[in-house]
């Protein structure tokens, strides 16, 4: 039985597609014979490769129309009823909840894009979706998957190099603020887009605010160290930036607390301030009723001593993780300390960054008794209590140690405050990365128009069956300059043309005066192309480079699948 399987294999791969399943199948039945059974589905070949690209196409349909300035917005309901309205592309597919396999890389694929670089989620998933559909019809004119991969993996390995060498620019060559046009085309595709102006500045201002040397030398800029908070009522463009300062949605312990502090030393506690309890089953046997009182006293006291200890090492503003209850609130109001309780761990350990304060778990010493050290202090210029909308922020201003910002956005609902959120993030994240890699690239589709071109040439010098994959990979990266001009409203083939003509002119270098013409992209608002350096539109070259890379891999990772099989749950018993 064995022996005739192996051979049918054989002459499956000499027939590729028909034969290999005939082959496959052929196995299977001779493992049964041998009383080898699978429990569950099986599907070979061909029909497991247009599921997956069924599947990837699907989930890349739904992106498509939120690609780019002119692109929409989805709604999406989950099962209690949230509705999230949005632009990003990992918001998106993490809202969607996918089943399928295949679609699940590519949700990981938006979220790994959305985590290293923060900008460019849908272009990823639109790429990979149309790289794999290209490969695909590929497969089926008899073109062996691995010839494929080797194929797209040439053309990525080319796309970068011809990037880094031909279309990145360095930030110190553009005259104009780089950093706000990165900011706004970053926003241009989100609704906060309207008030790009005032939005990128405040986003340019607190990344580099927030700016750390790192122990190479090298400028950091982390973007976890802006904070974002929200806040209901006024329009988008109330929204303010709080330079060098932190801000917390908390209010103060107690209203005969002061509202203002300046010069403030600040303690950051991990434990609760409340009435001594003995711990857990501890009990206290008592003989005569007169120490019953004493107890009591001594219990109060602990408490009392402690925030003593903590009042005379300076401190005027404390901040703890866990309560502060209304008996040590009476103390902490006679020494006049600010004092704030169930601050969020991840505010308290960034506030004990930006203050130099050290977070205090307990305030036992190695003698057994208690004590604080004034060193675990952490300064502040002042540290105050302010109504914004309905809520009342704690803001904390002029901080001594590193850098930290805050923006507060203000909008007129939920859904646009959340959307606004996500916007700033992904403009914060491509500012902070542009600075960081010091170069940028074209946007409005000129990155891949010319890389398109470029890999049509490249392609040319193969001999064998790359030459084909690499070609298609090249139709695969003009979807993203197609979908931005349908989005737009505009007549995508006309616009390509115009565009593949100018980058035609530039790279074959005939006239010198053309050379200009490989910064020109996509212009959406009046429908023709131009200079997309001049005009402003420019993206991050990191982003662009990792957008290809993820794209490719998450591409080849499900190209190489050609077996799925599912096994079947076991039947529960029958009680």
């Amino acid at each position: 039985h064995f022996g005739a399987g192996f051979s049918a294999e054989v002459v499956g791969s000499a027939l590729l597609g028909f034969g290999r399943q005939f082959g496959t199948h052929v196995v299977a039945y001779a493992m049964s014979d041998l009383g080898l059974s699978l429990q569950g589905e099986r599907e070979t070949g061909a029909d497991v490769r247009s599921a997956n690209v069924t599947a990837v196409m699907a989930l890349s349909n739904i992106l498509k129309s939120s690609l780019g300035p002119q692109g929409l917005d989805k709604m999406l309901v989950d099962d209690i009823g949230d509705v999230t309205i949005t632009n990003d592309g990992a918001t998106i597919l993490k809202q969607l909840e996918v089943e399928h396999p295949a679609a699940k890389v590519l949700v990981e694929l938006a979220n790994l894009q959305d985590t290293e670089v923060g900008d460019g989620t849908t272009s990823v998933v639109i790429l990979a979706a149309e790289l794999l559909k290209r490969a695909n019809d590929l497969v089926k004119n008899n073109i062996h998957p691995t010839s494929i991969i080797t194929g797209f993996r040439l053309a990525m390995r080319e796309c970068i190099k011809y990037i880094q060498a031909n279309l990145s620019v360095s930030v110190d060559k553009i005259e104009q603020d780089v950093l706000l046009s990165i900011a706004r085309t970053t926003l241009s595709s989100k609704f906060v887009g309207a008030e790009s102006d005032l939005f990128s500045k405040m986003i340019v201002d607190a990344v580099k605010s927030v700016k750390i040397n790192g122990p190479d030398g090298k400028a950091k800029y982390p973007v976890s160290q802006v904070n974002l908070l929200k806040s209901h009522g006024q329009s988008s463009h109330e929204s303010m930036l709080i330079a060098g300062g932190y801000a917390l949605q908390l209010a103060r312990g107690s209203q005969e607390m002061p509202t203002f502090v300046t010069k403030a030393k600040i303690a950051l506690l991990d434990f609760d301030l409340k009435k001594h309890r003995m711990s857990m089953g501890v009990n206290i046997v008592i003989d005569d009723p007169a120490e019953l009182e004493r107890v009591r006293q001594k219990e109060m006291d602990i408490t009392k001593d402690k925030i003593k200890k903590i009042a005379d090492a300076g401190t005027n503003v404390v901040f703890t993780t866990k309560g502060i209850d209304d008996f040590a609130m009476k103390y902490l109001v006679e020494a006049g300390i600010f004092g704030v309780r169930r601050v969020d761990r991840k505010d308290i350990k960034r506030i004990a960054k930006c203050t130099g304060a050290q977070l205090i778990l307990t305030m036992a010493t190695m003698e057994g008794d208690e004590g604080f050290d004034a060193n675990a202090l952490g300064a502040a210029d002042e540290v105050s209590e302010q109504r914004v909308g309905d809520n009342d922020f704690i803001f904390i201003k002029g901080c001594a140690a590193a850098k930290a910002a805050t923006i507060l956005l203000r909008g007129p609902n939920d859904y646009m405050l959340e959307e606004a959120d996500r916007s700033v993030h992904d403009a914060l994240c491509s500012v902070s990365r542009t600075l960081e890699s010091n170069a940028v690239v074209p946007g409005g589709g000129a990155v891949e128009t010319a890389l398109s071109l470029h890999l049509e040439d490249y392609a040319r010098t193969f001999d064998s069956y790359e030459q084909w994959a690499i070609a298609e990979f090249a139709e695969a990266l003009l979807m993203i300059p197609k979908t931005l001009a349908m989005n737009a409203a505009m007549d995508a083939i006309d616009l390509l043309a115009a565009l593949r003509v100018r980058h035609h002119a530039a790279q074959s270098g005939q006239d010198p005066k053309k050379a200009d013409y490989k910064w020109f992209g996509l212009d959406l608002t009046n429908g023709g192309v131009r200079n997309s350096v001049t005009a402003g539109v420019l993206e991050p070259m990191v982003s662009k480079l990792k957008s290809l890379k993820f794209a490719t891999e998450a591409a080849i990772t499900v190209l190489r699948i050609d077996d799925l099989i599912k096994i079947q749950p076991e039947p529960e018993q029958q009680q």
